[in-house]
């Protein structure tokens, strides 16, 4: 790892402030994934937020935004998260949203496939549009006029706002985890697992 954990005890006012809003927000109520670690630092991409308080707390609002006020279904987001995981080969975001997904009903098969890409696993055609527009936007960050129109009579204007929204938003975290070398909690090699395959 190249950030050490910031421990509570260790922070000023402003970095409170977005510590308390993590570890005590929506996201810790109830989260399939742990969000502390035993000395109290914060897990995955939300240590890094505490270096620049300002920065950190607008993007952690963000996030939540993405996760609790939207109107994409857990399902689509969740295999928009994880496509984007996939893509950017991004451990945390797997082993986190894996959980999450797992929590929500996938199955192994499900997120087998998308760990893989393999868009067999949802026959389902709401599944599978959600799965090609993040596969299309994490991979070349646009869509073809064709894309775009099945998608806009699909999901409507609003909600492929909220998609690009969240694709934008965690590639940005997969980046911020790839550079300060954070892996999935429990593994051996952080610098390396940071940006391993899955295959």
């Amino acid at each position: 790892m190249r950030l050490a954990k910031l421990r509570p005890e260790e922070l000023d006012d402003d970095q409170r402030a977005v510590y308390d809003a993590i570890a005590g927000g929506p996201r810790a109520t109830g989260s399939a994934f742990r969000l502390v670690d035993d000395g109290g630092g914060l897990e995955g991409p939300f240590n890094a937020m505490l270096l620049q308080p300002g920065l950190g707390g607008a993007l952690q609002e963000l996030g939540s935004a993405v996760r609790y006020r939207t109107a994409m279904t857990t399902r689509a987001r969740e295999i928009a998260i994880l496509t984007v995981a996939r893509v950017w080969r991004s451990e945390f975001e797997r082993y986190a949203h894996e959980a999450v997904a797992a929590a929500a009903g996938f199955t192994a098969y499900e997120l087998n496939g998308l760990r893989s890409g393999d868009g067999s696993a949802f026959p389902d055609p709401a599944d599978r549009l959600i799965l090609d527009l993040a596969t299309a936007l994490a991979e070349r960050g646009d869509l073809t006029d064709d894309e775009f129109a099945s998608a806009r009579d699909a999901l409507g204007l609003p909600v492929l706002f909220e998609l690009t929204t969240l694709i934008g938003y965690y590639s940005t975290l997969a980046l911020q985890l790839r550079v300060f070398r954070v892996a999935a909690p429990g593994s051996l090699d952080s610098a390396a697992s940071a940006t391993e395959d899955f295959s």
